[in-house]
């Protein structure tokens, strides 16, 4: 069995935290690269692809929480010192986001991540905003009210990446199951994107939806529709990438619902005609 933290790992983080009060920032970001990088070389080869350094930053940053506040670190504050600087390792930087999501569920206060996680979406480096797209799932439905208002200002942020971050962190994944009994939270934000212009975010919306298709197929069936009649390109284009999976099973429903002889995805290409006009 594979343990996170053993015992000399433990030594070694007890030994970092007692230092922070009085080295530079910049060697504790650099001790807690190290760290990373040793629990991640422990890690079982045929465990890598379900147990990368993601789920290491954030078991790591749940370990790490209580004994930041059992030391009296000002975890907001440290989290801010290693987030702020873009020299750090870029798993240390979304580690600081992950502690800093901690406290704020520990101290009920959403509100407290909010800036970081907006700095974090727009961050130029793609891992921190992969990472803190996870982090911020842990928030959603013990404060769906706040959180609701604060997706619904990001969703119509101008900023492209600030609009993805959000449709990808409410994807229907293990971390968002609640979802399938409440759907009506993500599509209540995700529906303003309906219409989006650029790629990045645009794709993310795509992805969602064909997610959906697994989960909630007549809702997620009705929203393609819609969006492949409304006569916008965009949406269109949304509804086609939604049916990048369904086409692999269905691919006569699917070409039926974008109006076309022809579905393209990646190498594979299903054509109207190889299935006689039978209805699968």
């Amino acid at each position: 069995m594979f343990t996170l933290i053993n015992l000399e790992l433990e030594t070694e983080i007890n030994s970092l935290i007692s230092r922070i009060p009085a080295s530079d920032p910049s060697e504790i970001a650099a001790g807690f690269q190290t760290i990373l990088e040793n629990i991640h070389s422990r890690v079982p080869a045929k465990k890598r692809i379900s147990y990368g350094r993601y789920s290491i930053a954030k078991e790591l940053g749940l370990y790490l929480h209580p004994l930041l506040v059992q030391a009296g670190i000002d975890v907001p504050e440290f989290s801010r010192q290693l987030f702020g600087d873009p020299d750090n390792e870029q798993f240390v930087r979304s580690l600081a986001v992950q502690l800093n999501t901690i406290h704020a569920d520990r101290i009920g206060n959403p509100s407290l991540v909010f800036p970081m996680l907006e700095k974090a979406a727009a961050d130029d480096n793609w891992i921190v905003r992969e990472c803190s797209a996870g982090f911020v799932r842990k928030l959603i439905k013990p404060y769906r009210d706040q959180m609701n208002k604060w997706y619904l200002k990001m969703v119509r942020s101008e900023d492209p990446l600030k609009r993805r971050f959000a449709c990808e962190s409410l994807r229907p994944v293990a971390d968002n199951g609640w979802f399938k009994n409440s759907p009506e939270f993500a599509f209540g934000i995700i529906e303003n994107l309906y219409h989006e212009g650029e790629a990045y975010p645009r794709t993310s919306i795509g992805n969602s939806l064909s997610d959906w298709m697994r989960i909630d197929r007549d809702r997620a069936l009705a929203i393609v529709r819609r969006l492949a009649d409304n006569g916008d390109k965009n949406s269109y284009w949304i509804a086609y990438r939604a049916c990048r999976n369904l086409v692999k099973k269905e691919p006569l429903l699917v070409m039926d619902i974008l109006k076309t002889d022809e579905y393209k995805y990646k190498d594979r290409r299903f054509f109207r005609s190889d299935y006689n006009g039978e209805k699968p």
